[in-house]
């Protein structure tokens, strides 16, 4: 590898190199301890300096340094992994360099001259893969120790790396830490202790930062059931960010392909760096901040002050632009932030050429003012770009009435703040479905009847109306501790729909996808789906003593939303608790609005939560659990088993509350919801536990803290609530309140705020992501405990043989989709199939496993045999072999009799195993069986339509289809009613089958120690076989052939003296595909007057069992755990050494 040329000092160097060669102007050397000579003490101590020191010599023993004879200065300008590489270098030098350097007269041109060659060497190697890395030359190097350490693929991509200690028990290790994208690896060397470690980030389970007496900070790895820790790490906070950025990844891209799919930015994994990690991190912070879709990137980000009118003074934050909005968040404590989508946006200014100030115009007549803005003209051009603004007079020939509008808006809001209406962003009428808000419908306010509970609406109306003016109304409304101050209050019920819209960002979407949802009304009606067959029996489960939900209106209303958003995620579907959460949603927004509020909750505040398994719901208990026991240590002391509160609070976040909670009062719980997220449910979740504190300690078992839940949630009321008593009572389970105090929402999510509001939503989103690892693999492990349970039943390998036979499976699956950007095969793993069938492998990767773990040699044409396997075990024919039909060949294989191997070997030569001999027919269909192709039909005896995308399903999308019940209870009663097969079922094998059954058990036999005893034991049997059947067609030529029931004649061309010899030369592939294909093709020529000779699998096995050598063979016992052993190891091709 060529080396960017450094300066180098060779005072004490010789005493670590030796001199290989040398000439006037380079020097070849090899590293002390390396290649001949090298090992001992010498070897030992070289070796630990250059991995703690980080020395290329570690990987590149091998160097060429340039010099000129009048100078002391060394320049290393290559290294070498092997002395072949290192040769080549030196002569490329001798033949490009070493003759153009004798034309150059001071030493000072030739040492130049050499270091841009050099460096063009370099420039051309590197332009493809390394210049988005910070410092291409260091990375050039890691990336040389990486690949020869780890031995990984070539495609593996190498992210980062860190200097780091690894504890291995309680000694540490000093060596480098690897970040790629599929693995985390280790490496250390000290005095001839290696220590390598390679975990991929799909089988983590914790990734944590740590503490303790011994390790002050640290990073905590769980894997395997094996624990691992880093220390000593100078970025540590980098390092654990970007591990979690990896894992997080590895994580989506696996497991959660929904997710995934609808980041465009990280499909190729070889294209995955550091920066491009970095870069979408604060993208997906950006959006979680300010609710903003999915498609938003962070693109910009410039410090600078805000002046906020209503307070007098400048905030200090940070503008942050994407596409189509324009954020700015402040930084001094104050809470205040404002989102303006650049449809907005009118203009913008300078206020005058020396200062460093922007002011942008919006509609409504408002201005925001921008001050220090170090890149000032560059934001200000990006936005103009984004507007489609020109800052030219030419193109705008109002631009100087504009800024003097502006300038007099800022002096205005400076004079007279309070002075000022700002209303922006006024809701126009939809085109879509238009209804208005079911609560306004059937509980329409009566203006002249003004009860105490009336005039304290009008009151908050009132209040929220000043804020309004202070603040602003609409998209670009300025959000601080006022506006907080005010949800935490209670949001009145005329503004609920409006704030809801505003606060989750659902505003936006609708205002961006104008008709939408009319579309998908009219495309979703009359659809027939599972979907809609499950919305159609939940429709009138959703508050159904509620008035709207009693008439046709709500339930229509309610059956197009959940229809619409069916059809627009057919992933999601409909799941339950949707209905409740869109009943709800109904009551104060429109029909269209209540839509894009449950695309906000469902896609952006809830992700994963409505599916099948809940992921997101389980992870946010998860972080609920750590939150109880950092915050209410008292109830962890009595209940150490917090998995109770789990179970409990599943419905507080599928419904936020709304099904324990009466309407009147978990509309209050969802207003927070939409201005917070989940923080607001986590921290009213912990006053709840926190309000029953001593309740809950005292009680004796769960029922009991079950039902003290209970009645605290029915004693639950909203004093302020200005509905009918009739929509109350409507939410209350029970309606016994005397029993119990009443608690007012209002305090309870006040006390929630004032107790627990320092829980930042940075902090959640971390233990989110921290947690997730644990609950998928959770799930990942049930699967593996089903699975092997049911398999355990039919196979005769151990528990731990079958967990590790799991492994392997799994990690072929995922090994082809490591390194691919659209793998099939990751399209497979669909987590809604049963148990059995969300893992499965396609031929090749079914291949390269059993390559892996086959008890014989299969030595010269695996691939055949492979396939022939494959054909074999696939019982449904979908090309897709599940792990209940790979470990029942493997236990054939391994575990079975002598009758029930050759029985085995005996079907792989019938239908629909083998179909024939000819290499082009077997390579056409291995090529339809390749994941690589999007073949419409496979090549099989029954055919099948492949779907649009080439994935097999077995299952219905949900959503989309609905599932075919009687199928499914047919091939169960098939499989309940298929009884044991016989060696008397066995069809008769033919003329073309018997030669390739014995080709394969040649094959087989073939690299054996007593290889030439069982050639001659088959060539024994083969040649007794076609004697009896020879004999029997001459004992039935006189009598006709239907009335015997001796095996069928001998073919006239098919004498022992003609077969014979081509079984003898089948030890050659090439002989063998040859004879088989001229025997096949001269039994087609033959009269069809002529019937061929056939074998039965008595007659084979017979024959076979009186030759002691084969059934030496076959009941010659495999060593399972040592074959286990060398493919976990050999999967990945590593050579690790513990």
């Amino acid at each position: 590898m060529w080396l960017k040329p450094d300066e180098i000092l060779l005072k004490n160097a010789f005493k670590l190199w030796v001199t290989e060669k040398d000439n006037e102007y380079f020097i070849l050397q090899r590293r002390r301890g390396y290649g001949e000579g090298g090992g001992g003490l010498t070897g030992l101590l070289v070796g630990t300096l250059d991995t703690v020191l980080d020395s290329t010599s570690k990987v590149a023993p091998f160097r060429i340094l340039h010099h000129t004879p009048d100078s002391q200065i060394y320049w290393s300008i290559a290294c070498g992994v092997t002395k072949d590489e290192i040769f080549q270098h030196w002569d490329w030098l001798q033949q490009n360099i070493m003759r153009t350097l004798s034309v150059f007269d001071s030493s000072e041109d030739i040492t130049s001259f050499v270091q841009g060659k050099i460096r063009g060497l370099i420039a051309e190697e590197g332009k493809s893969s390394l210049v988005l890395e910070d410092d291409p030359e260091k990375f050039r190097e890691a990336l040389l120790r990486f690949e020869k350490w780890f031995e990984l693929p070539s495609e593996e991509k190498l992210v980062t790396y860190y200097s780091c200690s690894y504890w291995k028990g309680k000694v540490p290790c000093q060596g480098w830490l690897y970040l790629s994208t599929n693995f985390l690896c280790f490496y250390s060397y000290l005095l001839g202790s290696e220590v390598k470690l390679v975990i991929s980030w799909d089988e983590l389970w914790r990734l944590e930062k740590t503490s303790n007496v011994i390790l002050t900070e640290s990073i905590h790895v769980h894997a395997h059931g094996e624990d691992h820790y880093f220390s000593m790490l100078l970025h540590l906070n980098e390092t654990f960010v970007i591990m979690e950025q990896l894992a997080d990844y590895s994580i989506k891209r696996l497991f959660d392909k929904e997710a995934f799919q609808k980041e465009p930015m990280l499909r190729d994994p070889l294209q995955i760096t550091k920066r491009g990690l970095e870069a979408h991190a604060k993208s997906e912070q950006f959006r979680t901040f300010f609710r903003l879709p999915k498609e938003e990137n962070l693109l910009e980000v410039h410090e600078s002050f805000l002046w906020v009118p209503f307070c007098h003074f400048n905030t200090l934050g940070k503008i942050c632009l994407s596409e189509n909005y324009l954020c700015f968040a402040s930084q001094d404590g104050s809470q205040c932030h404002v989102i303006i989508p650049m449809r907005e946006v009118v203009n913008v200014e300078k206020p005058d050429f020396s200062s460093r100030a922007l002011i942008v115009c919006v509609r409504g007549k408002r201005a925001l003012r921008f001050s220090e803005v170090r890149d000032y003209q560059r934001l200000a051009n990006s936005i103009r770009s984004r507007c489609g603004i020109s800052a030219s007079p030419l193109h705008s020939a109002s631009s100087e009435a504009i800024r003097g509008e502006c300038q007099s808006l800022i002096n205005h809001f400076e004079d007279n703040p309070e002075d000022v209406t700002l209303m922006v962003g006024q809701k126009g009428s939809s085109k879509a479905v238009s209804t208005e808000a079911l609560m306004t419908v059937f509980h329409p306010q009566d203006m002249e009847n003004l009860d105490p509970k009336m005039l304290k609406e009008k009151m908050k109306e009132q209040s929220w109306n000043i804020h309004f003016s202070e603040y602003g109304r609409g998209t670009s409304m300025f959000l601080t501790k006022k506006t907080r101050d005010l949800i935490v209050r209670g949001v009145p019920e005329a503004l609920r729909g409006e704030l809801w819209m505003l606060f989750s960002g659902a505003v936006n979407d609708m205002a961006t996808h104008p008709g939408y949802y009319t579309e998908l009304v009219e495309q979703s009606l009359g659809t027939s789906t599972l979907a809609t067959d499950e919305i159609e029996r939940d429709l009138h489960r959703s508050l159904p003593e509620h008035p709207a939900f009693q008439s046709d209106t709500g339930i229509s209303a309610l059956r197009r939303v959940l229809t619409a958003y069916a059809y627009r995620n057919p992933k999601i579907g409909y799941c339950q608790a949707m209905n409740i959460l869109t009943s709800v949603l109904l009551l104060y927004a429109k029909e269209e609005e209540a839509f894009w509020l449950l695309v906000a909750v469902c896609e952006r505040m809830l992700p994963d939560y409505f599916n099948r398994r809940i992921i997101g719901a389980l992870v946010d208990q998860a972080v609920f659990e750590d939150l109880i026991r950092e915050n209410l240590p008292q109830l962890v002391e009595h209940m150490t088993d917090l998995s109770f509160f789990s179970s409990v609070s599943l419905s507080w976040f599928l419904t936020l509350f709304i099904s324990v909670l009466p309407i009147e009062s978990a509309v209050n719980v969802v207003d927070c919801f939409f201005y917070d997220g989940i923080k607001a449910i986590l921290q009213l979740g912990l006053a709840v536990l926190d309000y029953n504190m001593d309740a809950l300690i005292s009680c004796h078992d769960d029922a009991e803290a079950v039902t003290i839940l209970n009645r605290f949630f029915d004693s639950v009321t909203n004093k302020d609530s200005p509905l009918p008593p009739t929509v109350q009572q409507a939410s209350v389970g029970n309606n016994d309140k005397a029993s119990h105090f009443g608690v007012d929402i209002s305090e309870l999510i006040r006390e929630a705020y004032e107790k627990y509001g320092h829980i930042r939503s940075e902090e959640v989103e971390s233990s989110r992501k921290r947690n997730k690892l644990y609950v998928i693999q959770t799930l990942e492990d049930t699967t593996k405990q089903n699975v092997i349970r049911v398999v355990s039943q039919e196979v005769r390998f151990t528990a731990p043989q079958l967990d590790e036979l799991y492994f392997l499976f799994k990690r072929q699956h995922f090994l082809s989709c490591y390194w691919t950007m659209n793998s099939p095969v990751l399209l497979h793993h669909d987590p809604s199939l049963a148990y059995l069938e969300q893992y499965q492998l396609g031929f090749q990767q079914f291949s390269s496993l059993l390559s892996l773990l086959e008890p014989w040699a299969f030595c010269p044409v695996k691939s055949t045999l492979s396939l022939w396997v494959f054909r074999l075990i696939d019982e449904n024919q979908d090309g897709l072999v599940n792990f209940k039909e790979f470990c029942c060949a493997l236990d054939t294989l391994y575990c079975g009799s002598f009758t029930n191997k050759l029985k085995f070997l005996f079907k792989l030569h019938l239908p629909p195993a083998f179909t024939g001999s000819p290499l082009r027919a077997q390579e056409q269909r291995i090529h339809h069986f390749s994941l690589s192709e999007d073949s419409p039909q496979m090549n099989r005896p029954t055919a099948f339509e492949l779907p649009e995308d080439g994935v097999i399903r077995k299952s219905p999308e949900r959503g989309r289809g609905k599932v075919d019940l009687q199928a499914y209870l047919k091939q169960w009663q098939n499989e309940i009613l298929k009884k044991e097969e016989t060696i008397k079922d066995l069809p008769r094998i033919n003329q073309a089958q018997f030669i390739q059954f014995s080709k394969t058990l040649y094959n087989i036999f073939h690299g054996d120690p007593e290889e030439e005893s069982l050639y001659r034991a088959v060539t024994h049997v083969t040649s007794l076989l076609l004697r009896m059947e020879e004999v029997g067609r001459k004992l039935q030529e006189p009598s006709s052939p239907q009335s015997s029931s001796k095996p069928a004649p001998v073919s006239a061309e098919a004498s022992p003296a003609e077969v014979s010899p081509a079984e003898e030369n089948a030890t050659s592939p090439e002989s063998t595909d040859t004879s088989s294909s001229q025997t096949s093709q001269g039994t087609q020529g033959s009269e069809q007057s002529e019937v061929e000779w056939s074998f039965s699998f008595e007659q084979v096995i017979a024959s076979l069992l009186n030759e002691p050598a084969v059934v030496r063979f076959f009941e010659r016992p495999v060593d399972i755990n040592a074959k286990l052993g060398h493919a976990k190891v050999a999967q990945l091709r590593l050579k690790i050494q513990k």
